[in-house]
C-alpha cells in the first residue's frame, strides 16, 4: 500500500513522458529470482522508481485535431504539414475515426511526412488514391518523400458501375467524358476489357438527363454541396464571353483569344501555379485564396506569371489563356470554391 501511495504521489508531481525504458524490468531487478537483490531500504526504492516513471512509455489513443474538424463545412484554406495535424491513421493503419476525414470542396495543400502513404492520405481527405496520383501527375505511389507537397483535388464527377456490354468509350460517351481521361484517372488502359460490377469514375462527367438506379447499373454524381452568393466580390477573369455554363466543380468556360491576359478575379494569395503537366486536366492551372474563405481556380493556361506565395491583388494579371490540359479552343475554365460562381 505504501508503495501505490508512493508512485500515485510521484506521477502527480512528475510529468510522465515518452520513452523506451519499462517498468517491469526494473521491478523484476527487486522481486526477481534469488540471485537479486532486494533494496534494502524505501528510499532506493523510491528513488529508482521515479527514475523510472520518468521515461515509462505511455499508450495513447488516437485524438482529434480541431484543424481536422474545422475543415469541414469550408475553412478558408487547409494546409497540412507536420504542426497541422497528426496521424488520422490507428495503431491498425485504419483510419482513427471519422472525424479524421478532412471534408471540403476546398483545394488543399499537403506536405508529406516520414511515413505517410498516398493511401492514408487519400482517406485523410475523402478521396481516391487515383485522384492525388492524377492531380499530382505521379505515375507510381512509390514516388513520393518526405517534404514533397500534393495538391488534394476534389474531383468533380460521376461514379458509374460497369455493366455488360460496357466499354471505355461507350461510358465517354454517355456522360460526356474523355476516353483518354477516364482510362489516366483509373489506372486503365484505353482498350481494356471491363468487369461488371466494377466501378469507374468519370472526372468532370454529366448526366444529362437524371434516371433512378438500375439493376444493371448504377450511378452518382460526385458534388461540391450548396454555396453562398456573395455578390460584387469578384471580377471577370477574362475579356471575353461565357463558352459553357456551369460544370465540373462549379466552373465555368471564358472564351478568349491565346495568350490575352487572365486577372485576379478578386485579392489574395495564390497556393497553387502549376504548370507544364496534364494536372487532372487542367493544364497550367492556379488557384488563389480570399480572405472571404473563398478560392478561385484559372485552368488551360498558356503560362502562369504569379509563384505560389505571391499576394495578388483584383485585377492584376496572373496568366495568360490558352488550351492546356483537358481543353479544345481558348478559353479559361474559371472555378469558383466556397461561393456560388456570378459568371
Amino acid at each position: 500500500m505504501v508503495c501505490i501511495l508512493a508512485v500515485s504521489a510521484m506521477v502527480a508531481i512528475f510529468p510522465l513522458q515518452q520513452a523506451h525504458a519499462g517498468l517491469f524490468s526494473l521491478l523484476g531487478s527487486f522481486f526477481g529470482n534469488g540471485n537479486e537483490t532486494i533494496a534494502e531500504d524505501e528510499s532506493q526504492l523510491q528513488e529508482t522508481l521515479l527514475t523510472s516513471l520518468h521515461t515509462m512509455p505511455l499508450l495513447n489513443a488516437p485524438v482529434n485535431v480541431d484543424g481536422a474538424k474545422a475543415a469541414r463545412g469550408g475553412a478558408a484554406l487547409t494546409i497540412v504539414d507536420d504542426n497541422a495535424l497528426l496521424p488520422a491513421a490507428g495503431p491498425l493503419g485504419s483510419v482513427a475515426d471519422d472525424e479524421s476525414v478532412i471534408k471540403t470542396d476546398r483545394i488543399t495543400l499537403y506536405t508529406i511526412r516520414e511515413g505517410d502513404n498516398i493511401s492514408v492520405i487519400a482517406r485523410m481527405f475523402g478521396v481516391t488514391v487515383n485522384t492525388i496520383l492524377w492531380a499530382n501527375n505521379i505515375r507510381s505511389s512509390n514516388l513520393i518523400k518526405p517534404g514533397d507537397v500534393l495538391v488534394i483535388l476534389p474531383i468533380s464527377g460521376v461514379k458509374h458501375v460497369v455493366k455488360k456490354g460496357d466499354t471505355l468509350a461507350s461510358i465517354a460517351k454517355e456522360y460526356h467524358g474523355d476516353v483518354e481521361e477516364i482510362s489516366t484517372f483509373n489506372g486503365l488502359l484505353a482498350d481494356a476489357s471491363l468487369t461488371i460490377g466494377e466501378e469507374v469514375i468519370i472526372p468532370n462527367g454529366e448526366v444529362s438527363v437524371p434516371a433512378p438506379s438500375r439493376s444493371t447499373g448504377t450511378r452518382s454524381i460526385i458534388s461540391g454541396g450548396s454555396l453562398q452568393s456573395i455578390v460584387g466580390y469578384f471580377l471577370k477573369p477574362v475579356v471575353g464571353v461565357r463558352s459553357q455554363g456551369l460544370h465540373g466543380y462549379n466552373g465555368v468556360d471564358l472564351a478568349a483569344s491565346c495568350g490575352s491576359p487572365i486577372y485576379a478575379s478578386a485579392a489574395g494569395t495564390v497556393i497553387v501555379s502549376k504548370g507544364n503537366g496534364w494536372n487532372g486536366g487542367y493544364g497550367n492551372y492556379i488557384v488563389v485564396t480570399h480572405a472571404n474563405g473563398t478560392q478561385t481556380l484559372y485552368a488551360h493556361n498558356t503560362s502562369n506569371v504569379v509563384s505560389a506565395g505571391q499576394y495578388v491583388a483584383q485585377g492584376q494579371t496572373i496568366g495568360t489563356v490558352g488550351s492546356t490540359g483537358r481543353s479544345t479552343g481558348c478559353h479559361v475554365h474559371f472555378e469558383v470554391r466556397g461561393a456560388k460562381n456570378p459568371f
